[in-house]
C-alpha cells in the first residue's frame, strides 16, 4: 500500500508499505534504480509508528535518495544513447509513421507528448533485432537452439534463460554499447548448456565471447544508469 509519509521540516515522501506476517521489525529500502522507497513492517505496527521510523531514519533516507540518478523523459530536444552513441530526439513534422535513426538524430513523428512512447517502440524493435541476431549466432555455436526470445523491462536483471529454452532480455540493453548487449546474449545462451554459474558455464561464455570481462564490468558499473530514462507520456 502506498502512503505519503510526513517527514521533518514539512517534507513528504511516497512510501510503499509492505506488511508481512513473518516480519519482526521495520526495515527501510530505497531502490537505486528508480528511487522508490519501501518499508517492510510487521502486521501489528501502526501507520503512526511507521512514520516515526521514517523520521528517525531521514538522514539515511536523504543520502540514499541523493544517490539515485535523476530520471529524464525521452522527449524532443533530449539526447539519449542508442547502442552507446548519443543522439538527439527531434520532431519530423509528420503526424504519423515510425521513428527513424538518421545520423546523430532520432527523428520522431507526432507531438512531444507522444514522443516517449514512439522512442520506446523504436528502441524495442531495434533491441529485438540485435538480440535475436546475437542469440541465434551463439546458439548455433553451441548447437543448442532456444525456443523463444521475449523483451521486458525488469528492474533487477538484464536477461534470463528458462529450462525450456526461453530467453528473456531487457530491451534497455539497446542503450548500452553494442558489446554489452552481446555479452548478455552470450551469458543467457550459455545457460542453454549450464543452468548455473559454474566454471563450466563461464568457460562456455568465454568460448562464445572471449572479451566478455570488460562489458560485464561496464554493466556492473553503469547498468543502473540505463533505467534513468523515462518513456512514459511527457508532462
Amino acid at each position: 500500500m502506498e502512503h505519503w509519509a510526513e517527514l521533518a521540516a514539512g517534507g513528504r515522501v511516497l512510501v510503499d508499505v509492505r506488511r508481512r506476517a513473518n516480519a519482526r521489525r521495520l526495515s527501510l529500502r530505497v531502490n537505486q534504480t528508480d528511487g522508490r522507497v519501501s518499508v517492510s513492517a510487521p502486521k501489528w505496527v501502526s501507520q503512526r509508528e511507521i512514520d516515526r521510523f521514517l523520521r528517525e531514519h531521514q538522514s539515511w533516507l536523504d543520502n540514499a535518495l541523493d544517490g539515485v540518478a535523476e530520471r529524464e523523459t525521452a522527449s524532443f530536444g533530449v539526447r539519449l544513447p542508442i547502442e552507446g552513441v548519443e543522439v538527439e530526439i527531434v520532431p519530423t513534422g509528420a503526424s504519423r509513421g515510425a521513428a527513424r535513426l538518421v545520423g546523430a538524430e532520432l527523428q520522431v513523428p507526432g507531438n512531444d507528448a507522444d514522443a516517449p512512447a514512439r522512442v520506446r517502440a523504436f528502441l524495442k524493435a531495434r533491441a529485438r533485432d540485435r538480440l535475436v541476431e546475437q542469440s541465434s549466432r551463439f546458439a548455433a555455436a553451441l548447437d543448442r537452439p532456444f525456443s523463444k526470445v521475449t523483451l521486458r523491462d525488469p528492474r533487477s536483471r538484464w536477461g534470463s534463460c528458462s529450462s525450456s529454452g526461453r530467453l528473456m532480455y531487457s530491451w534497455r540493453l539497446i542503450l548500452a554499447p553494442p558489446e554489452v548487449l552481446t555479452y548478455v546474449a552470450a551469458h543467457e545462451v550459455a545457460h542453454l548448456v549450464e543452468m548455473n554459474h559454474s566454471r563450466r558455464f563461464w568457460a562456455n561464455v568465454e568460448a562464445l565471447m572471449p572479451e566478455y570481462a570488460a562489458p560485464r564490468r561496464w554493466l556492473r558499473e553503469h547498468g543502473k544508469g540505463l533505467h534513468r530514462w523515462d518513456f512514459e507520456v511527457a508532462s
